[in-house]
């Protein structure tokens, strides 16, 4: 239970249409370590063929609400449903067709995210990320743990590996196979650069997995300095030092395109380019900074020059 008893600790669910997510709560609400009595809210965005027995619950504890469509997922809703069953802590099977920011936007004020858990079903997950690759990657964002069920060839985990960190270096994943066994990944992803070093380039392949670590882990990357290519642009709102690096990056498609960029000081911001291409070199400081809206990357640019376009503009992760 949550320090601050205004809190509601929140458990996320994701996965689509029988991806084993029914399966996977029903059973962590029959273990008593987790069921002790405390008052569950399972809020049930999606219904499969498998149905909820509360009769296994070893505390009788736990209501059940329905948000058949979409347009139900309101604050006002969520907060009348917790009202209703007097909850202390919620339990969401989110449909797998909604973007996950759908959710967040109308938590209650009081709703604080303990926990992200995606489930796939290996036979079919494969095809979901060919066809809906843009919802794949909507959940892979945000969980802590991938966990493919109904895995059936241990030889066909690199695929499903690359497609996870493709999209999160930080996700854990687990494999379910059929015949009951449990793994979990431990497949060493080398970064393509030496971080352990105190100066080292970044290539223009790996501008995407660069500016993703960089942002998951900040600290690791204070005091030193690095070589990268990126379109700078400039903000009247910027002071005379600051202008912005970066690049567009593809996550799964051309819609999800998005400029990713550092905060960047120079003497003279006025003498850089407006919206070339460049070669920085600078030295990274972990700070506070207004346009971030907290701590973020700051480079203290050593030199930069004009530069052609890579041979790939867009960055990607693949």
């Amino acid at each position: 239970m949550p320090n601050n008893t205004d809190e509601i600790p929140v458990y996320l669910f994701l996965g689509f249409l029988e991806s084993g997510k029914t399966k996977f709560i029903q059973e962590t609400l029959e273990d008593k370590r987790f069921n002790k009595g405390e008052r569950t809210l399972i809020l049930l965005c999606e219904e499969g063929i498998e149905e909820y027995d509360l009769t296994k619950f070893p505390k009788k504890n736990v209501e059940i609400r329905k948000i058949e469509d979409q347009s139900e997922l309101t604050t006002a809703n969520l907060q009348r449903f917790v009202d209703e069953t007097h909850a202390e802590r919620v339990i969401v099977e989110y449909n797998g067709m909604w973007l996950v920011n759908e959710f967040f936007n109308a938590m209650p004020e009081s709703f604080v995210v303990y926990q992200v858990m995606f489930f796939a079903d290996a036979t079919t997950f494969l095809n979901y990320n060919a066809n809906m690759r843009s919802l794949v990657v909507d959940k892979l964002n945000l969980c802590e743990l991938v966990v493919f069920n109904r895995f059936q060839n241990p030889d066909d985990v690199m695929q499903f590996h690359k497609i996870v960190r493709g999209t999160s270096r930080r996700t854990e994943i687990a494999y379910e196979f059929v015949d009951g066994n449990v793994s979990y990944d431990d497949i060493e992803d080398p970064l393509p650069f030496d971080v352990e070093k105190p100066e080292f380039v970044i290539e223009d392949r790996d501008y995407a997995l660069f500016y993703r670590d960089i942002m998951d882990d900040l600290e690791k990357y204070d005091g030193k300095v690095i070589t990268f290519k990126g379109v700078t642009t400039r903000n009247p709102k910027f002071p005379n030092n600051t202008f912005a690096v970066g690049r567009n990056i593809m996550t799964c498609c051309e819609a999800d395109i998005q400029y990713c960029w550092f905060v960047a000081e120079v003497d003279d911001a006025a003498e850089v380019r407006e919206k070339g291409w460049v070669i920085v070199k600078a030295k990274v400081q972990v700070h506070k900074h207004k346009f971030y809206r907290g701590k973020g990357p700051v480079l203290s640019v050593i030199s930069i020059t004009d530069s052609a376009p890579p041979e790939q503009p867009v960055a990607t992760f693949y």
